[in-house]
């Protein structure tokens, strides 16, 4: 049997939906998450005073937004990987540790706008 077809608002919707369910859940489970977005309250706002022009303030919010975004992605990898099985595997292993790395790299280029135009003053 065909599923209905889903209009597009409807997919809208839904996607929507799946988003703010992601979101909880990160929040709900996942410790460095709930941190990055309370440095987000401040870091927005400090972007908006500190940021002499709209790219400067683009720069300041979406690196500090990526970090965010790429937490979510590494505890997605995280949570595949714990489904799969709770037995120490090199591959396991090496999935989080990536997407370990892949936060780290997001924070060291947050860090580097961040400070690159703070010392442009």
């Amino acid at each position: 049997m065909k599923a209905a077809a889903v209009t597009p608002i409807r997919r809208i919707l839904l996607a929507t939906r799946y988003s703010w369910q992601g979101l909880r859940a990160g929040w709900r489970t996942q410790a460095a998450l709930r941190y990055e977005f309370c440095v987000s309250f401040l870091a927005i706002p400090l972007a908006l005073w500190l940021g002499r022009t709209a790219v400067e303030r683009a720069l300041l919010i979406g690196s500090w937004l990526a970090v965010v975004v790429i937490e979510l992605i590494n505890s997605a990898i995280e949570t595949v990987v714990d489904r799969i099985g709770s037995d120490l595997h090199e591959l396991s292993g090496r999935a989080k540790d990536l997407g370990s790395a892949a936060v780290l790299g997001s924070i060291v280029l947050a860090a580097t706008v961040w400070l690159l135009l703070l010392f442009d003053r």
